[in-house]
């Protein structure tokens, strides 16, 4: 019954199911109580007659489809995400399924003490608790992530092979981040960058600089009349070039001219 709180552990054991639920993980996969969990409370919409208590692939398919049904039909707040996870066995998705219906069916809120945190429904939370040299290699990664179930149940390639890419991804970035907290470990020896001592400028300074900057950028208003110095140029002012007017020769008297023959 881990991970699952004691109020919710109550409520299962008042409805008297067929077995106890010792290990969510594996005795929720096939649908079957979850069937029997809406059946107390909708006993005209779900019948057991109709689910199967095994766990092949395809009879475990054949319960989550009327299960879907009947969740899409009564618009029910649960997560399709919950329920491929609890399909798949991912871990920690069908206590969160759980826990879901339950402040579903009796309205209920959960009290969770610390505050409930987003759920990957991966083993990044117990490979981040292993030392370094124990932890997962990219292929070991998708072998613990993407379930035989989930290749059998969607067949195309394409998908399939998003998924893999997906999880090489997240655990390429995990190496990365492990190089950034212990460079040492790795040999990573800091850039001259790194090495420099940096000290923050003292407010004083900097507000001297900044008057510094405003004003040579400000422009006088009048100059002395004695002044012979230029006015220096700034943004607002605009240099202006002459025009310079070229005089074309008068073609017409070129054409006046004799033709020597040679």
């Amino acid at each position: 019954m881990s991970g699952l709180s004691r109020e919710v552990l109550k409520w299962l054991q008042s409805l008297d199911l067929t077995w106890q639920i010792k290990n969510p993980k594996w005795d929720l996969s096939n649908g079957y109580l979850i069937a029997e969990i809406f059946s107390w409370y909708f006993p005209q919409e779900i019948q057991m007659h109709s689910f199967y208590n095994r766990d092949s692939l395809d009879l475990k398919q054949r319960n989550w489809y009327i299960l879907k049904n009947f969740i899409l039909k009564n618009q029910l707040d649960l997560k399709m995400a919950d329920v491929d996870g609890t399909i798949h066995c991912r871990e920690g998705a069908a206590a969160q399924l759980t826990e879901k219906l339950y402040e579903i069916l009796t309205n209920r809120k959960v009290k969770k003490v610390p505050p409930e945190m987003p759920i990957d429904y991966t083993d990044s939370a117990y490979q981040m608790q292993l030392p370094m040299h124990a932890r997962s290699t990219a292929s070991k990664a998708v072998k613990n992530n993407l379930r035989l179930t989930e290749v059998l149940a969607d067949q195309n390639l394409i998908t399939c092979a998003q998924k893999s890419q997906k999880i090489i991804n997240d655990h390429i970035d995990h190496r990365r981040q492990e190089r950034v907290e212990d460079p040492d470990r790795f040999g990573i020896k800091p850039t001259l960058g790194d090495r420099c001592v940096r000290r923050p400028e003292p407010p004083q300074k900097l507000q001297s600089e900044q008057s510094h900057l405003t004003n040579t950028t400000d422009v006088p208003s009048e100059l002395p009349a004695d002044s012979t110095n230029e006015r220096p140029l700034t943004r607002e002012h605009s240099v202006h070039f002459k025009e310079v007017e070229v005089k074309q020769m008068d073609k017409s008297a070129f054409y006046q001219l004799p033709i020597q023959s040679y």
